[in-house]
């Protein structure tokens, strides 16, 4: 994703994470909303340093913790070291093809998932097998909408 200007993909994120929170909030979805904020700060850390990706995850796990105050220092935390490992991932993960962005993204959104169930030791789903076996799935749709997005990015810059 190195087409458009900087200030092309700065409104790009910008505009998952409203649109994250328009389907979440303001739509009512919640869950059944694909998860936009790993998705925007997983394609941005593709292109920043690893200090300004960690930083860019606790902004976005501040705001999505400001609606939702279960997850509130956690979401942070686990966006944070989401943002930096995406951002040093670089170093792993060559190509731009859209089958190592997907599973790029489907390995962040479940990383991200795993790491809120040993931060929050979420009671509200029947056992760790059970929440990963819905994560993958949350996983893979997160993966397909972000490989949609980046598609349209791409189209438009």
């Amino acid at each position: 994703m190195t087409e458009g200007t900087r200030w092309q993909f700065v409104a790009f994120i910008a505009v998952l994470a409203v649109l994250y929170f328009l389907l979440r909030i303001g739509m009512g979805l919640g869950e059944f909303a694909p998860d936009l904020l790993v998705v925007a700060l997983l394609l941005a850390a593709r292109r920043m340093r690893a200090g300004w990706a960690a930083g860019l995850g606790v902004l976005l796990g501040l705001l999505d913790g400001s609606v939702n105050m279960y997850t509130f220092g956690a979401g942070a935390l686990a966006l944070a070291v989401l943002g930096y490992l995406g951002a040093r991932s670089r170093e792993w993960i060559a190509g731009d093809s859209p089958v190592v962005l997907v599973i790029y993204l489907i390995a962040g959104k479940w990383l991200y998932d795993a790491m809120m169930y040993l931060l929050l030791l979420r009671t509200d789903v029947a056992g760790p097998v059970s929440g990963l076996a819905f994560s993958l799935i949350a996983a893979i749709y997160a993966g397909a909408v972000g490989l949609a997005a980046a598609a349209a990015y791409r189209a438009v810059a």
